[in-house]
């Protein structure tokens, strides 16, 4: 059982492995949510992400012999590192199933840590079905991510550390896959103050929380679609699932897209990488119905792969029209190629890539085809320099842009 006694414990026993990680008030997000939000840098943890406090009390509680036999676990990438980081202090062996989709930084950072990595299944339900096969055959101690009373309390701190530096919150947002963050966090949170609202925030294409709540019982979805790999889980933990229907308030749900422009909004206004799973309780806060209330969003993690974050940048510049593409045909003939770009210049777009076809038709009044990609303010900017272009004859197709730099 989760008690008060045993997160008091869990507290001290982390303070071992854990960078602090204070609140961080964040004016951006505040104005845009009528809240006053502060955000739990997770993602500043040693190992990326807070994982590491559950895996970490959980093998300080296990035997001698539990830990000699080798440590097994499955995950995406964050109890990963945490686990393999705290085999490491304890001088034990640890296999690590992955699924083969786990972003690289996530597989070499777990080696990093002297785990033995194994990439299994496309997703963590079926990493997780090997791993326990493992376990089965080979006599290792499995480390469950998230389904576990034990881990869940580790989690659990985070609420530990917000009620002593925020003593009067209001609401706590957590990310939500499989439960072991949201319970931990929630039980806490309610033992402290039962008046403190415990939000869970999942992503739209992975929502089997939010299912399992619907039905009274835990359900696995057929399938998840989501770039939030942390938490895109099918099946969510039957042991912690009792503490996420007591004492969670409401569960909210986010687009993928959503997180995309929010991690520009915390790049730009917080200089934090943040993951995309980690991203959840920040996009949720246009979804609260309430104003002037003190709100705490969990950043569980920032581990992504530069690849990653090089695709996300492009889309969130994309959707907030900050980046565009567009074509307009040009008469073959001299100085055409300067007015275009004198009327850009003039509404002062700002022009990164520029591709000059003179092959598109025999006509020679429209046979140069100009493709244009700039730098906007955002999308009124776009819109003023479309109708600059209009306005001087040109007829302008906006097109989504192949490459930026």
């Amino acid at each position: 059982m989760m008690t008060l006694d045993k997160f008091e414990e869990a507290t001290e026993a982390v303070k071992k492995v854990i960078n602090r990680t204070d609140l961080v008030y964040s004016e951006y997000f505040s104005e845009q949510s009528g809240n006053k939000v502060y955000l739990k840098p997770e993602n500043m943890q040693y190992t990326g992400a807070y994982k590491v406090r559950g895996a970490y009390y959980k093998i300080s509680t296990l035997t001698k012999e539990e830990r000699e036999r080798g440590l097994v676990t499955a995950s995406a990438g964050n109890h990963a590192q945490g686990v393999a980081y705290a085999a490491k202090l304890y001088q034990a062996k640890a296999i690590i199933v992955m699924p083969s989709t786990t972003p690289l930084i996530k597989v070499n950072r777990t080696k990093s840590y002297g785990a033995e990595v194994i990439l299994y299944g496309n997703v963590y339900d079926e990493a997780c079905q090997y791993a326990l096969q493992l376990s089965e055959e080979k006599g290792y101690t499995f480390i469950h991510p998230f389904n576990d009373e034990v881990v869940a309390t580790g989690q659990g701190t985070i609420a530990m550390e917000i009620f002593k530096e925020l003593p009067t919150v209001d609401i706590i947002l957590a990310p939500v896959g499989g439960g072991g963050l949201l319970a931990g966090v929630a039980t806490l949170a309610k033992m402290l103050n039962p008046n403190v609202q415990v939000i869970g925030v999942e992503p739209a294409g992975a929502d089997c929380m939010k299912a399992s709540l619907k039905a009274g019982s835990v359900v696995t979805l057929p399938k998840i679609d989501t770039i939030a790999d942390g938490t895109a889980v099918k099946t969510p933990g039957d042991v912690i699932f009792p503490y996420i229907q007591k004492y969670v308030d409401d569960i909210i749900t986010v687009e993928d897209t959503e997180l995309i422009v929010n991690f520009l909004d915390i790049i730009e206004n917080h200089k934090m990488v943040v993951e995309n799973s980690g991203l959840l309780t920040v996009a949720a806060l246009k979804h609260l119905k309430c104003k002037g209330k003190k709100v705490v969003s969990i950043l569980s993690g920032g581990n992504m792969d530069i690849i990653t974050v090089s695709s996300v940048v492009q889309h969130g510049l994309i959707q907030r029209g900050r980046v565009f593409t567009v074509s307009v045909l040009l008469p073959d003939r001299p100085g055409e190629l300067v007015n275009v770009a004198s009327i850009i210049a003039k509404h002062q777009g700002n022009v990164i890539r520029l591709d000059h076809n003179q092959f598109v038709s025999i006509n020679r009044n429209s046979a140069v085809e100009l493709t244009i990609t700039m730098e906007t303010f955002g999308h009124e900017h776009k819109k003023e320099i479309v109708q600059a272009l209009t306005d001087h004859g040109y007829n302008p197709k906006i097109t989504m842009p192949s490459k930026l730099y």
